[in-house]
């Protein structure tokens, strides 16, 4: 069971809560990737690479990574060096979460297009592109989105064959579904008019037996969930997700089971 973490805080508060978490038998923290705040939502936003890049130097054993990174807002390259120097920092234990990411005003505040179906295209591009350079081989691309030319990214990841992605869908939308099929994990998530929602345990046992269900099936759900409600949909992780106040008070005792 993992923590999903706002990074709309200090720093140091954010990495405190992910060594409580690690100390309290939390299995994973992973914290939300923002970039910018919009006029509607002007807050403080932590860096999420620097931040866990510290919060690996003080654990040792929880998983930790994002959820979910926006990757159309990234070049590629530039998120594939910054997760192996994660991986390595944190000797094998990194996790990228990736998605298309909300909300659009993240885009369009910085003149950038938030139209979905290219997003999408360059997040599955930027995948290829992503995977090509954990080879640790001279990696060329020429795509819609990017172009590389003998592009050799040193050191490989510590985690073989690739560090683990899991990408964000929603249930029964096959076309995200597909896309988490091809990859390690989905995190899964259900959201209403009032944010994140309850995702029915039968809608996840629906996506843990697809055949191309991947490794990993995350469940996003909100604090007060009952854990045993998913114990026997096929998830593998249920990751808790809150204000920061109440995710602080969860991290700082042993997660429900």
């Amino acid at each position: 069971m993992g923590l999903s973490v706002p990074t709309m805080d200090e720093p140091s508060a954010l990495v405190d809560l992910g060594v409580a978490a690690e100390e309290n038998g939390w299995d994973g923290v992973f914290l939300w990737h923002h970039v910018v705040g919009t006029p509607d939502f002007p807050v403080p936003i932590a860096d999420t690479w620097v931040t866990l890049g510290a919060l690996a130097a003080r654990t040792g054993r929880i998983r930790i990574g994002t959820t979910v990174t926006a990757l159309a807002r990234h070049q590629p390259h530039e998120v594939a060096r910054q997760v192996v120097t994660l991986d390595r920092l944190s000797g094998g234990r990194a996790v990228l979460g990736v998605g298309l990411g909300e909300p659009p005003a993240e885009y369009t505040a910085i003149g950038r297009s938030a139209d979905r179906r290219t997003l999408a295209g360059m997040l599955d591009e930027g995948l290829d592109v992503l995977t090509g350079l954990w080879s640790a081989e001279p990696f060329s691309h020429h795509g819609v989105h990017y172009t590389l030319e003998d592009v050799q990214l040193l050191p490989a990841p510590l985690q073989q064959p690739r560090v683990p992605v899991w990408v964000s869908a929603m249930a029964r939308n096959e076309r995200t579904l597909g896309r988490a099929g091809r990859w390690d994990g989905v995190i899964l998530g259900e959201m209403g008019r009032e944010g994140m929602g309850r995702l029915a345990p039968e809608a996840v046992a629906e996506v843990a037996s697809r055949p191309d269900a991947p490794a990993d099936v995350a469940v996003a759900v909100p604090v007060g969930g009952e854990p045993a409600t998913y114990a026997d949909t096929g998830a593998t992780w249920l990751l808790v997700t809150d204000q920061l106040e109440t995710l602080r008070e969860l991290a700082a005792a042993p997660p429900p089971r």
